[in-house]
């Protein structure tokens, strides 16, 4: 049976991605090894990770988005600041944060984890936090550079003049390479 990596996602628009990249070119200035870049035309807001799933489950996801999706009308959101998971002694991510109408999305979201443990997926144990992660730290990062990445991004002055416009919700694949990530859509789900 093929198995598919899959996630649950809200894609960007395009201009939103262009500003992502310029603040990424913006932080990569300052040399910083270890740190594993997200492409921009590849950063999207992750509302649930599935991991590997059998290709022939993925019907039964979409209808499981569909009616989590369901009665929750188009909404608004915006990149706001940049920040670092879990702290910025230890950093291990970089990621923009999310502000507008975050109490529909955490309502989809709760919705998705409901209805996916029906299926058998395991509910998240950590609190959702939406973010876009930009950057990933290797395991192999002393703690003085990584507090020197926390500080660099904590420095960095963060604007986006782009809104998030979410209309649909993605059922996502992921293929792992050498160079990175490829995602390509499965199903789009309308709000």
């Amino acid at each position: 049976m093929e198995q598919i990596r899959s996630f649950i996602a809200i894609e960007l628009p395009g201009e939103l991605k262009l500003e992502l990249t310029q603040h990424e070119a913006q932080l990569k200035t300052e040399k910083q090894p270890g740190v594993k870049w997200a492409n921009p035309d590849s950063i999207h807001l992750t509302l649930k990770f599935l991991g590997n799933i059998a290709a022939d489950r993925s019907g039964e996801i979409t209808r499981a988005i569909e009616a989590a999706a369901r009665g929750i009308t188009p909404f608004r959101l915006k990149a706001k600041e940049l920040g670092v998971f879990p702290n910025l002694r230890r950093v291990q991510v970089a990621w923009v944060g999310i502000s507008g109408e975050v109490d529909k999305l955490s309502q989809l979201q709760k919705r998705l984890e409901s209805n996916l443990a029906s299926l058998g997926f395991t509910p998240e144990s950590r609190p959702f936090t939406a973010h876009l992660t930009l950057a990933r730290l290797s395991d192999r990062i002393p703690s003085d550079e990584r507090q020197r990445f926390g500080q660099l991004i904590t420095n960095t002055r963060f604007e986006s003049n782009h809104n998030i416009e979410v209309d649909a919700i993605s059922l996502m694949k992921s293929q792992l390479t050498r160079t990175g990530a490829i995602y390509s859509r499965i199903s789009l789900i309308k709000l």
